[in-house]
This record gives C-alpha cells, structure tokens and sequence, in this order.
C-alpha cells in the first residue's frame, strides 16, 4: 500500500486554498475535497476530485 500522499494534499490546502495550518488540520478529507471543488478550474497537475475521492475511499478518516 502506498503512503498518504501529504505533501500533495498540503500544498493544495495551503498553496492553492491558501488555508491557515490550524483551518487546514481541523478539515475532514470530504471537508477539503468540497472546498477544492468550488476553487478555481483544475489547472495541469493539480489534483483531480476523482484521484481525491480515491484517496478517501482508501484513508478514511473513520467518522
């Protein structure tokens, strides 16, 4: 299995949603993938909702 891809989630919680750290590691994964959603067009390389989806299927955050 494969590591939870934190510096790709990070930077689009800080870089591209410009989160403070404290609103960032208070979001659920579902939480972040719905403010990525409502964001700016995807741009090349940025993550898809179909890859973030993926990886809350695979690391749930058990709520």
């Amino acid at each position: 299995m494969k590591s939870f891809p934190w510096a790709r989630v990070m930077d689009i919680g800080f870089g591209h949603l410009k989160l403070a750290p404290d609103q960032f590691w208070r979001m659920t994964l579902p939480e972040l993938a719905a403010a990525t959603r409502m964001t700016s067009p995807m741009q090349d390389g940025d993550m898809k909702a179909e890859h973030l989806q993926g990886l809350m299927r695979r690391f749930p955050d058990g709520i």
